[in-house]
């Protein structure tokens, strides 16, 4: 079975981009190859088959790597190749561009991810898309949670986690300090017997 791993840059307050959607805080430069984060990018991208994003993910991801100039070809030539599959009520269309590998998802996302999972093929992995995350953290179809906090307060903004209105509990599997101060944390949800 096929697995969907969150992989997701953060501030310490929980939050993944500021309210307007600012990334000032952390830029794409940190792929560079050689630097540590550009390895985990590295590893990560290469490990999947499939990208997962929601809407507002999409419109910044598209709007940057297609014309992406960074050290890390590898990168760039998986984001850009990889089938990406957006979900999505409002659009009406993805595909533009190089960023023809884009797919429009309509249907609940719990829905077609679980089917999803159930296909042949390795893992797949969600970057950003907070609400398409909290989605799929209430119905149970995250396996890995990959959380890499800055050393930043936001005080507001977009948060990782939203619309959530029970508890989640995870378990700490492995941590990593970054020489820059950035800290990556790795979480496997813990599976409740329901009552």
């Amino acid at each position: 079975m096929r697995r969907v791993i969150v992989s997701n840059v953060m501030s310490l307050d929980g939050f993944v981009s500021g309210p307007n959607g600012e990334l000032d805080w952390f830029v794409y430069a940190g792929f560079v190859k050689g630097t540590e984060f550009g390895e985990y990018a590295r590893n990560v991208i290469s490990s999947v088959d499939a990208i997962l994003l929601g809407r507002l993910t999409y419109e910044e991801f598209s709007s940057y790597w297609p014309t992406a100039k960074n050290d890390d070809p590898v990168i760039t030539e998986r984001i850009n190749n990889l089938p990406k599959f957006v979900f999505s009520r409002s659009l009406k269309q993805v595909a533009w561009g190089d960023w023809g590998t884009a797919r429009l998802v309509k249907e609940e996302a719990a829905v077609a991810v679980s089917k999803m999972k159930q296909e042949t093929g390795k893992d797949m992995v969600i970057y950003g898309s907070a609400t398409l995350v909290s989605a799929l953290m209430k119905a149970g179809l995250i396996d890995e949670y990959q959380l890499i906090v800055y050393s930043v307060v936001l005080g507001k903004g977009r948060p990782e986690f939203k619309d959530l209105n029970e508890r989640y509990p995870l378990s700490l599997i492995d941590v990593r300090q970054f020489k820059s101060g950035v800290v990556k944390l790795v979480y496997h949800p813990l599976r409740q017997a329901k009552p």
